[in-house]
Formats: C-alpha cells, structure tokens, sequence
C-alpha cells in the first residue's frame, strides 16, 4: 500500500512544478480581453476618414457593427446628403429622466504621409506600445472608449437608469455645421431630452487629465489694403504693401503682448486672445512668378482670431477698426467667421465647475474612482462641437482621458499609448455609470450616494 501513495505524491510534485510553465503558456482572460479591445481601435483608426474625402460608409459600417455586438439602439441620420450621423442609444429604465449624450466626430485632419514614421492609417504599435494613426488622440479613440465602457458595464450587469445616447458626427474638423450643429437644432436632437454633453479635450503631458468647460471662438479675419501702383524703385507714402505692414506690426504686437501672459504662466492658453496669421496675397502675377518691377495696388491679409467667451469683444472690435484697419489708411475688413460667445440672455457660453452643477460633482468623483486625476478646469484653446449644445443653454464638458501623453492632434506622428488608452475605458466606464445613476435630489431611484 505504501508504493501507491510514493507514487502519486511524486506524481501531484511534479505536476504542481509544472504548473506555473502551463499556464504562463496561455494568455490571462484579461490580457486576451485587452488585446481584442486594442484591435477593435486599430480597426477603426485603420479607416481613412480624412478630410476632404472620408470614407464616411466605412466608418459607419463598422460602428453600426459595434453598436449591434453591444444590442444597442441604432440610426443614420444625413441631414445634409453624404454627411451621416450615427446616433446610438442605451435606453434607461426610466424614460421620465433626461438623458446623457456622448458626442465624437468620425472625420480627421489630413496627413503629410512623407513626414510619419508609420504610416497614418496603419495603427502600428511599437515596441513602447505607442499606437500610431490619425485620429489616435483626435479623436477616434474617445469614440472607442465610449463603446468599450458599455461592454465593459453591460458584461456587469449594469443597468442605465437615464438612457445614453452615442453621436458620430461627420465634420467636426471642417466647421461641423452639416453634423453636430445641425443635430443640435433638430426635432431628433430635441426629442432626446439632453441633460448633459460630453465631447473631446486634450491630451495633457503630465498625470492630471485636462477638462474644458468652455471654448474660444474663431473670428476669421480678412484685412485689405489699397494704394496706388507704382514703380518698383520708387518710394511713396500710403501705398497698398506699406499700409498693410504697417496693420501687421501692429498685430504682432498685440499678439506678443497675449503670449507673454502665457508665457510668464499668469494665463492659461485658452485665457487669452491668439492671434495668428493665416495667408499674405499680393503681387501682380507673371508667367515666371511675379511682376518684380511693379508695386500692387492691392493687397490682403487673412488672421485666425480665438477669442475665450470672458474676452473683451468690444474693445478688440474697436482696435481692428481704428489701428489694424483704418480707413484713414485705406483699409477695409471682413469677418470670413465670427463665432458666438454668449447665448441669447448675454451669458457666457461656459459650464459650471463647482458644486452648483451636480454634472461637474459628479465627474471629479468617477475620475477619483477609477483613479485618475484631474488639473484645474481650463477654457479649450480652439473650437469643438460642444460649443453646439452650450448655446442652447445645455452643460457640456470636453474631456478625453489621455495623462502622460505628448499633445500631437493634427500633428505628424499622432500616437496615443495602449496602456492609456486602456485607462481611458475604466475612467469613461465611471462617468457614464455615475451620468446614467444621477437622481436629481427631490427625485425617485437611487441617490448618488448610493453609486
């Protein structure tokens, strides 16, 4: 009876030896779950939606199949022909609560293919785990993350009290008035019953994600000079080129005074007004170039102005007439763009940060859960859809969880890290089961105190 026993306790000896070189042999579930969400990203990133000519049937082809691996609600909407939206919707268990709307836009800027080590629309992963595409930052990856949080909390068994809705919108990267603008100030758009908007942010460079509660508007700003033609070798006062440089020093110098607000760290980016040229056109053209001997009797400047919503319109409307334009020199101006930056009431179009909105409460708390940090609220230096839904009065918060990353959107060499992006899923997997639990005090269901 003895050797039997031996026998087996070398046998169970050997196997528990064996086991650690058995199961290293096979992937955790939670690397192989990581590894179908990575390629899920690069599939979408590997979709050449770059501005003029996305592939718009593509895009929708593939989030239409995600929405339908997740049973979610689905429509295509084109309210201008060739431009589809794809409106997705979680529907709550309680239709009398307003819902929750995260917005992404599908098209990106265009790439110099030349000027990338990979190419744009490869989703190469490098050995650092860098994920590098267009639209990794801007903003495919915020799209993704959406889809990938609502995989996560449907495989838990969460249930959405507020119903969820996911837009995709077609030309966020060309001005978005065919997509998120035209959503916003339709009947569909009106029948969701929005409470709160989430779109994109910034990446930050260090450990505290960046959150916008507002934005700067863009004035496009066109200046024109006249004067009289003239030799090449004369000198004369007033003429069209001397006018107009004289309008750009004095743009320069406005512009030097803002950045060194930044520059010193008294004011963040978005805090200030920028200012930067955009075209210079003159001349009097020839077969070979230019008329070299000749001075124009014309010539132009265009300027792309942001403007933060607390900015002082008023007195940059006076100093683009009276020294940047003035007639007195033969000047003359044109708005191309001029963006709102209050609502109808004179307001600012910004979202609370404090504890007067719940929405914002609510997000400091699910980025603490999933143990991320946030840096004080900033107003986003450009423009993105949000600006949309503010002016109907509606809060929105731009945030893309992306920490310890370089900021490259419409950058060469645009990556974001698997590590983060992964991150970013956990994070948006808070909020919206935070956003979609909220019962606004007074109200029925569970309070926030229970999430």
């Amino acid at each position: 009876m003895e050797k039997p026993y031996t026998f087996n306790l070398l046998h169970l000896l050997f196997l528990y030896l064996l086991l650690p070189f058995l199961t290293n042999s096979i992937p955790p579930p939670a690397q192989a779950d990581h590894s179908e969400i990575i390629s899920r990203f690069q599939q979408y990133l590997q979709i050449n939606t770059s501005q003029p000519s996305p592939d718009y049937q593509k895009s929708t082809h593939f989030i239409l199949s995600q929405a339908d691996s997740l049973s979610l609600q689905s429509q295509v909407i084109e309210f201008v022909q060739g431009k589809p939206i794809v409106l997705l919707q979680w529907p709550g268990s309680d239709p009398s609560l307003p819902s929750i709307l995260l917005n992404s836009h599908t098209d990106v800027v265009p790439s110099e293919y030349s000027k990338w080590v990979h190419p744009p629309f490869g989703a190469h992963i490098d050995e650092q785990g860098n994920i590098f595409a267009r639209g990794s930052q801007d903003m495919k990856c915020v799209g993704m993350q959406y889809l990938e949080a609502i995989r996560r909390l449907r495989s838990s068994g969460f249930c959405p009290k507020r119903s969820l809705y996911l837009s995709f919108v077609p030309d966020e990267e060309i001005d978005g008035r065919d997509g998120a603008e035209m959503l916003a100030s339709s009947d569909v758009f009106k029948n969701m019953n929005v409470d709160i908007v989430l779109d994109e942010g910034l990446a930050s460079p260090n450990e505290n994600y960046r959150v916008f509660y507002g934005e700067r508007a863009p004035w496009w700003l066109v200046i024109k000079s006249n004067g009289a033609p003239g030799h090449g070798a004369k000198l004369y006062e007033n003429s069209a080129m001397e006018n107009l440089f004289k309008s750009i020093e004095s743009i320069r110098r406005f512009r030097a005074s803002q950045f060194d607000l930044v520059k010193a760290g008294l004011k963040a980016e978005g805090e200030v007004i920028s200012v930067n040229m955009a075209f210079l056109k003159a001349g009097t053209p020839s077969p070979t170039g230019f008329v070299m001997n000749l001075q124009p009797s014309e010539a132009e400047a265009g300027f792309d102005i942001r403007i933060p919503p607390i900015g002082n319109v008023e007195s940059l409307e006076k100093q683009i007439a009276e020294e940047w334009a003035p007639a007195s020199r033969n000047m003359t101006f044109e708005f191309k763009a001029k963006g709102i930056l209050h609502d109808d009431l004179g307001r600012p179009l910004v979202t609370a940060t404090d504890s007067s909105s719940p929405w914002w409460t609510l997000l400091e708390e699910a980025i603490k859960k999933a143990n991320g940090k946030i840096g004080k609220p900033e107003i986003f230096p450009a423009s993105t859809d949000a600006q949309n839904f503010r002016k109907l009065g509606l809060p929105a918060i731009s945030f893309s969880p992306m920490a310890n990353t370089p900021i490259l959107l419409h950058d060469h060499n645009e990556f974001l890290n698997q590590a983060e992006y992964l991150r970013g899923i956990e994070v948006y997997e808070s909020i919206i089961k935070a956003y979609t639990s909220y019962i606004p005090p007074g109200g029925h269901g569970d309070s926030r105190d229970e999430l």
